[in-house]
């Protein structure tokens, strides 16, 4: 058998943990000492990539890319093949992730991530991941009788601003040896999207309707995996996008788009790329930062928020700071808890989870002149970010070095959008040729919001052959209310007529969703411990364990 590659191996961002599989780092989801897993090195393609990936359809490029993070002895060549070929072919466009020019002119172009079973982009990661978890599973439990008290049992839990809830829930129902949890936070998810949730009936699917925000139940997350007493009495694991897999599987779009792109170019074009990204919990534009740091030739990534910036403001002033909202903003639209409530809920975020995985690797970079050898600059990268976590949990604020932000600005850039400027890149979109009647959902028009500020820019600069590819994140029939704010009595134009939701918006698949029979179970406020007896009860209802 041959040796792990570095880039198979895994490490802790806080700097406690060491060399796990990649196994491990998907089952455990956070490591123990409350950091990330990332690899120990970011992995190149092999020699020739750009010829001879470039025709490969999205299931053999996801092989590509995923088999360089992932050792063939622990997922053998054949079986990773069949992971990926069962994972996609759940989705409804053959090109799983197609790429639509919306404004030739201007060379912008909106990346659809919404094709999979629950319409959103988080179904092209949890097919993937709730298969690996069966994998994993079933090999463990070979050979043990079903029902028996040693059988290795996962309980998933994750929180859900939206999209991961239902996309969590559709890649683990009815599958063997899983409970699956999702915190919500109540009445701040769309109707679509809790009826996607909580309409799932089977009795391993759990969802729990918090009182509280995302960032609540999120935090609520994170101290379940570190609960002296869950942890030794349940196997959990992570669901949300700090599981690795979860950016692993999204960094193989990356590459797609960029040979779709190639492909409708003229021979020899070599065209200057930059991905814009609505950005909550950074997972997806983090994606984007290991595709480029593999190769990718990606000038740069732009992190687009909503009203909820503090990502955004880190890349203004180095200040990574939850901020409270302003009594300003709070007459205008009520906040809970420092965050804002806006048409794009899936990225009404206080703190980006993810956002620790840059912070790591910035600290490694701005430490390695001070560090002799590798294992010494990991420490160091490690010891700096604790610093850095713990100002930010103890203060609200955590402030990096001037060097520390320049270094991120070589990747990245940031745009902040709100919410009158998402309803009139909506109106805008499907009401002017050529993109007409294109109908965006309101957190991919935060990115094209941004893509347009910056092809003005671009333009005013005289730059030539820029093209800005946006990410969409969901079907807008996800989120009807700020599409019908936005287009109600809108025409798309000549040939079109008025906006109408459904014959223009809702699929068939949502038809009658919002009335079906739902299983979901009320939590009165955001504690650890009220929702650990939760989780409790419910597993022993599941007959888990008995």
């Amino acid at each position: 058998m041959a040796s792990p590659t570095a880039s198979q191996r895994y490490l802790s961002t806080r700097g406690g943990s060491y060399g796990f599989t990649f196994e491990a780092a998907v089952l455990k989801g956070l490591a123990s000492d409350s950091g990330l897993f990332i690899p120990e090195a970011i992995p190149t393609p092999p020699a020739n990539w750009q010829e001879t990936w470039k025709t490969l359809s999205f299931q053999d490029l996801a092989y590509g890319v995923l088999s360089l993070y992932i050792s063939p002895d622990e997922i053998p060549a054949p079986d990773l093949r069949e992971l990926i070929a069962r994972s996609y072919s759940t989705f409804r466009h053959e090109d799983i992730t197609p790429l639509n020019t919306i404004l030739p002119d201007a060379n912008l172009h909106v990346l659809e991530l919404f094709h999979g079973p629950t319409f959103a982009f988080k179904d092209v990661a949890l097919q993937f991941l709730g298969n690996l978890f069966e994998y994993f599973l079933v090999r463990k439990n070979k050979g043990v009788k079903e029902g028996g008290g040693e059988r290795h049992h996962l309980t998933v839990i994750g929180a859900t601003s939206g999209d991961t809830g239902s996309a969590a829930i559709y890649g683990l129902r009815g599958k063997k040896d899983v409970s699956v949890f999702i915190l919500h936070p109540k009445g701040r998810v769309s109707p679509i999207q809790e009826a996607q949730m909580t309409t799932v009936l089977d009795k391993n699917v759990h969802n729990l309707s918090v009182v509280g925000t995302f960032d609540d139940c999120q935090d609520v997350v994170k101290a379940l995996f570190s609960h002296p007493e869950l942890s030794k009495s349940h196997n959990l694991g992570a669901v949300n996008s700090i599981n690795w897999a979860r950016i692993l599987s999204q960094i193989v779009y990356y590459f797609h788009s960029y040979f779709t792109l190639l492909r409708r170019l003229p021979a020899g074009n070599v065209p200057t790329i930059r991905y814009v990204v609505p950005t909550g919990n950074f997972g997806d534009v983090l994606a984007g930062y290991y595709a480029k740091k593999m190769g990718l030739p990606i000038d740069k990534l732009v992190i687009a928020t909503n009203e909820n910036d503090i990502l955004d403001r880190f890349f203004r002033t180095s200040r990574y700071e939850k901020r409270p909202v302003s009594a300003e903003e709070e007459e205008d639209n009520p906040a809970v808890g420092g965050v804002k409530a806006t048409l794009s809920p899936a990225m009404d975020i206080l703190v980006s989870s993810n956002f620790e995985r840059l912070l790591w690797y910035l600290a490694y970079e701005n430490e390695a002149p001070n560090a002799t050898n590798e294992d010494q600059k990991r420490a160091r990268a490690g010891s700096v970010l604790n610093e850095w976590m713990t100002s930010l949990k103890n203060t609200g604020t955590t402030v990096v070095s001037e060097g520390v932000l320049n270094i991120a600005k070589r990747d990245f850039t940031s745009e902040r959008v709100s919410d009158k400027q998402t309803v009139e890149t909506i109106r805008h979109v499907f009401t002017t040729p050529p993109s007409a009647p294109y109908i965006l959902d309101p957190h991919s028009a935060v990115g094209v919001t941004a893509s347009l500020r910056l092809i003005k820019v671009s333009q005013a600069a005289g730059e030539e052959n820029v093209h800005h590819i946006s990410m969409s994140t969901a079907h807008p029939a996800k989120f009807n209310h700020a599409v019908d704010q936005a287009l109600t009595g809108v025409s798309g134009g000549e040939g079109v007529g008025e906006y109408d939701f459904e014959k223009m918006v809702r699929p068939q698949e949502f038809l009658g969703l919002e009335v079906r029979e739902k299983r979901v179970r009320e939590v009165e406020r955001a504690d650890v411990e009220l929702v650990r007896q939760v989780l409790v009860e419910e597993l022993e209802q599941e007959g888990v364990g008995k």
